[in-house]
């Protein structure tokens, strides 16, 4: 299918998929759109915490989100061991392309000393090997790896506390949607979980609620009413 690098409304850019008129991130701002969605509305629940966290990413895609999050680590001091699972990684001229380096590192003044280790580092996101546990940095650890998700059950470890759900939309793949992927993907989580996701599909809430989380919906990131969080014996 043919992809486009398409710039977004806050300078960042995103893939564009013609055959299926999807994006990978929000044509009304990519970074954006992660900051809101992932980190405030996900990472930053467990913040203070100084034990280690553990993610799972369902749509891995340009590794935007992982990027952001391995920031974060750095900057709180954060122990995160994250996992992004995709199906079709994206090429090296795509990641070239899109390049989210500089459009998301302005966020972060107080690395500025930093910078071109985090550069570094950003690089080594994909470069790195997939299938097996790379260390970027003192705080961030990352396995890629590329399989189709409902097959994620039988050969991933368990035991993670925050899902970042960044599959395609429901219009051009609906059964990413669906209780039988959100089974598969509860049953990785620790009994104290937060699934978050930029959606706020009716079946993406009565699947969470069929599986014991709370749902609820906040507003959503520029150019979307509403997202969703679940909460799985977690405090509001």
């Amino acid at each position: 299918m043919k992809r486009i690098i398409q710039e977004t409304e806050d300078g960042s850019k995103t893939i564009y998929i013609e055959d299926w008129d999807e994006t990978y991130h929000s044509k009304h701002g990519a970074v954006q759109e992660a900051f809101h969605v992932f980190i405030k509305n996900g990472l930053h629940h467990f913040i203070t915490d100084q034990n280690k966290l553990k993610i799972i990413e369902i749509g891995l895609g340009t590794g935007l989100n992982a990027f952001i999050t391995m920031l974060e680590a750095e900057k709180n001091k954060k122990p995160i061991e994250y996992v992004g699972v995709e199906k079709f990684p994206i090429s090296e001229k795509e990641f070239e392309l899109v390049n989210y380096f500089e459009d998301v590192f302005k966020f972060y003044p107080e690395l500025q000393s930093r910078k071109k280790e985090f550069e570094e580092f950003y690089q080594h996101l994909y470069h790195c090997k997939w299938e097996e546990w790379i260390e970027i940095s003192d705080y961030f650890k990352i396995k890629k790896i590329e399989e189709d998700f409902f097959n994620l059950k039988d050969n991933l470890e368990k035991e993670f506390d925050l899902v970042y759900f960044d599959a395609f939309g429901s219009k051009v793949q609906p059964e990413l949607w669906e209780i039988d992927l959100l089974r598969i993907v509860d049953s990785l989580t620790k009994t104290n979980a937060i699934f978050t996701t930029y959606a706020a599909k009716g079946s993406i809430k009565r699947g969470l609620k069929e599986l014991g989380y709370i749902v609820e919906k906040r507003p959503g990131p520029p150019g979307k009413r509403e997202m969703m969080v679940g909460l799985k014996n977690i405090n509001h």
